[in-house]
C-alpha cells in the first residue's frame, strides 16, 4: 500500500510484517527486503535528521526507526545466529557431536585459572606446567592467553588436564570472561594471607555466570601469616561451601612456591570433572573448537592457539577461524614440538592462516580451501559491516543544534595495535569504560594485531588520531612517516598505564570550568568629577582587596546594577596601584560606566579554573 510520508514522498508501507536484517545492514539491504527504493529511504532519514548513504552500514536503532516509519517489525539478527545460518547454508553444523553414544570418548577437562592480582596465579600455573612465564611478563601481569596440557595420576590412571591461562586484573575482564566460556572447570586462586579480594569476587562471578564448577586453590599456605580457615569462611559467604563444611566445593591448600599439594589440586580437578560433568567428544568427525589466542609472528606469519573441542585436527586440513582461513601448515604443542594431530581437549598452535583471527572466535575444518575462503569472506564482510555500524554515531539535527550551543563536543580518535588479539580487545573494552562526561569521548577508528604500519600512520594522519602500540613497534618507515605527518605514537607494555594516560588526555581535552572568586569590596564615600576620565570614585576598601586587573560589579541597595566591568584606573593617593587592601582608601575609575553614587559598593572578583577530578 502507498502512503504519503515525510516531505510529501510516497513510500510503500508494510502491514506489520517482520524483516530479518543482519547487524550493520545498509539501507540497500532494507530496501531489498521491503521492496522499496533505497533512495527514498535515504531521503526519509534526511528528513528525520540523519545523513546516511544507501550503502553505508547503519546501527540497529536506525533500522528500527525506519521499520516504525514504514510499519515493519525489524528483527536484527545476532552475530551468533547469523553465523549459524551461514554455516547451515554450507551444510555444516557447528557445536554438536556427530554420531551416536558409541562414537564418544572421554576428553580432558579444560580448566581456567582465575583470581586476584598477586595471589600467585601465574606462579601456580608455572609450577603446574614447569615453564616460567613470570620472567617474560611486564609488571608481573600475564598479558597473553595461552593454553597448556598437564598430566596427573589418579587411581593409577594417567589423566590429562588442559589449562587456559587468563590475565588477572579487572581491566582484562573481557578476556577473562571469554576464557570462562571455553571452560569446563575454574580454579579460583586465593592467597591464604590476603583472603578474598575484589577481583576474587569478580572472577567468582564470571565462573558462576558461565555455569562452571569451581575448585578453590588456597595458595601461599607456607607463609607464616597464612590463614586458610579464614579464606574458607569468607568464600562461604559467596556461596562456595567447602566439602568439609558439608558443601560441594573442593578446597585444596597449596603453595606454588614450595610446590606443595599440586598433585592434590589436579586430582580435585579430575574428581570434580568426573562427578559433575559428562566430558565426552567424538574424535572421528571434522575438528571444531575455539581460538584461544592469536598473534602475528614475524617469521611464521599469522599463528593461532586453538583448543579442539570435538573431532581431530590434522596437518593439511582446510580450516576457517573467524574471518581467517587457510590450510594447517604445521601444528606445535605447548613446548614448541611439532605434532601431526590434535584430539578433543588438546590445545595447539596452528600455522598457515591467511590473517589473525580474534581470540574467542570459533574454528572449524571444512571440505576444501574454496569453501573455507567463501565462509571466511562472508564472515569478514559481516564483521566489517557490524563494526562500521557500531562506530557510526547516530546524530540528529537536535544533537547538532545542542553541540553548536555548547561549543562542539570533542572526540579522541585512537588506533590500537597489539601483539595479540586478546590484549587489543581487552584494551578497547577498558578504554570504552572511561567516562569523563558528555563533552569528550573516545572513538577507536581501527584496531589490529601486529606491528604499526605506514597504512596505520596514513589513517591516523587523515583522521587526527593517536596510535597506541601495545607490546608492538613500528615497521619499516612508519616512524619516519609519523614524524613527518605529526602523528603521535605511544607505546605501552602494561595496560593500566595506557588507561591512566588516555584518561588524563581526555580530561585535558575538556573545556576548562571556572568558578567565581570574590576578591574584596570597597564602599564609595565620595565622587570627584574629571573632564578627562569622567567620574572618579573615592572608596574605602571594607574587605579583601581591589586589584587593578580584576573584574568588578557595582552593587546598590543589595542589587547589582552593573556587572563584569573593567577598571580604567586604580590609585592610592596620587600613585597608580596594582592592588589596594582592606582598611585603605583608593580612587578608581570604571571603564564605560559613569552612573555611580555615594554609598554604592564596588565588588572585585576573578574567574578561577576548577581542576578536573
Amino acid at each position: 500500500m502507498e502512503a504519503p510520508t515525510l516531505g510529501g514522498m510516497r513510500v510503500r508501507k508494510g502491514n506489520g510484517e517482520t524483516l530479518r536484517l543482519a547487524r550493520g545492514a545498509s539501507l540497500t539491504d532494507f530496501a531489498e527486503k521491503a521492496g522499496v527504493d533505497a533512495a527514498q529511504l535515504v531521503q526519509m532519514l534526511f528528513h528525520l535528521g540523519e545523513m546516511v548513504t544507501a550503502t553505508e552500514s547503519v546501527n540497529d536503532a536506525t533500522l528500527e526507526l525506519l521499520g516504525e516509519e514504514l510499519n515493519y517489525v525489524v528483527e536484527v539478527v545476532s552475530p551468533e545466529d547469523e553465523d549459524r545460518e551461514l554455516l547451515e547454508s554450507f551444510d555444516i553444523e557447528f557445536g554438536s557431536d556427530e554420531g551416536d553414544e558409541s562414537d564418544l570418548v572421554v576428553r580432558p577437562p579444560v580448566v581456567t585459572v582465575m583470581g586476584h592480582v598477586d595471589h600467585g596465579k601465574t606462579k601456580l600455573l608455572d609450577a603446574l606446567r614447569g615453564a616460567n612465564v613470570v620472567d617474560k611478563e611486564a609488571g608481573g601481569i600475564t598479558q597473553h592467553i595461552g593454553a597448556y596440557q598437564v598430566a596427573t595420576d589418579v587411581d593409577g590412571d594417567e589423566r590429562r588436564i588442559t589449562l587456559i591461562d587468563t590475565p588477572g586484573h579487572e581491566a582484562f575482564t573481557a578476556m577473562r570472561a571469554r576464557g570462562a566460556q571455553a571452560t569446563d572447570i575454574a580454579i579460583l586462586v586465593v592467597a591464604a594471607d590476603d583472603g578474598v579480594m575484589p577481583q576474587t569476587v569478580e572472577a567468582l562471578n564470571h565462573a558462576k555466570a558461565a555455569g562452571v564448577p569451581i575448585v578453590v586453590a588456597v595458595n601461599k599456605i607456607d607463609k607464616p601469616d597464612s590463614d586458610p580457615t579464614k579464606v574458607r569462611g569468607q568464600l562461604t559467604e559467596y556461596g562456595l561451601v567447602p566439602e568439609e563444611y558439608g558443601g560441594d566445593s573442593m578446597f585444596v591448600d597449596v603453595s606454588a612456591k614450595s610446590e606443595l599439594n599440586l598433585d592434590k589440586l589436579l586430582e580435585a580437578v579430575v574428581l570434580t570433572a568426573d562427578a559433575s560433568l559428562d566430558l565426552r567428544a567424538n574424535p572421528t568427525q571434522d575438528a571444531q573448537g575455539l581460538v584461544v589466542e592469536a598473534h602475528l609472528d614475524r617469521g611464521r606469519g599469522p599463528t593461532a592457539t586453538i583448543l579442539v573441542q570435538r573431532g581431530t585436527l590434522r596437518v593439511g586440513d582446510s580450516i576457517v577461524a573467524g574471518p581467517a582461513h587457510g590450510r594447517v601448515r604445521a601444528m606445535l604443542d605447548e613446548h614448541g614440538h611439532e605434532i601431526t594431530e590434535a584430539d578433543p581437549g588438546r590445545p595447539a598452535m596452528v600455522l598457515g592462516l591467511s590473517s589473525v583471527p580474534g581470540a574467542g572466535q570459533n574454528f572449524l575444518v571444512v571440505d576444501d580451501d574454496r569453501m573455507a575462503r567463501q565462509i571466511a569472506e562472508k564472515r569478514e564482510a559481516r564483521e566489517r559491516a557490524a563494526m562500521q555500524a557500531k562506530r557510526r554515531v547516530r546524530r540528529t539535527l537536535e544533537d547538532f543544534m545542542k553541540s553548536m550551543e555548547q561549543g562542539s563536543s570533542q572526540e579522541l580518535n585512537l588506533i590500537l595495535k597489539g601483539d595479540v588479539s586478546g590484549s587489543v580487545e581487552a584494551l578497547e573494552d577498558a578504554l570504552s569504560q572511561i567516562d569523563v562526561g558528555d563533552e569528550v569521548g573516545i572513538r577507536v577508528i581501527d584496531r589490529g594485531v601486529g606491528a604499526i604500519t605506514e597504512t596505520n600512520v596514513d589513517l591516523a594522519a587523515a583522521s587526527d588520531a593517536i596510535i597506541i602500540g601495545f607490546n608492538v613497534r613500528p615497521q619499516g618507515k612508519a616512524t619516519e612517516m609519523a614524524d613527518k605527518e605529526g602523528v603521535e605514537i605511544r607505546y605501552y607494555s602494561v595496560i593500566y598505564q595506557a588507561i591512566d594516560e588516555i584518561e588524563a588526555a581526555l580530561k585535558g581535552m575538556l573545556k576548562p570550568e571556572y568558578e567565581e572568586a570574590t576578591l574584596g569590596q570597597a564602599e564609595i564615600r565620595a565622587i570627584f568629577r574629571s573632564s578627562k576620565v569622567g567620574n572618579i570614585a573615592g572608596c574605602m576598601v571594607t574587605s579583601g582587596s581591589i586589584r587593578r586587573n580584576a573584574k568588578v560589579r557595582v552593587i546598590r541597595d543589595s542589587n547589582v546594577i552593573a556587572d563584569n566591568l573593567d577598571l580604567l584606573s586604580l590609585k592610592r593617593e596620587k600613585d597608580d596601584a596594582s592592588e589596594v587592601r582592606e582598611g585603605f582608601e583608593c580612587g578608581l575609575v570604571l571603564r564605560n560606566f559613569q552612573d555611580i553614587k555615594e554609598g554604592d559598593v564596588v565588588e572585585a572578583f576573578e574567574m578561577r579554573e576548577i581542576p578536573r577530578g
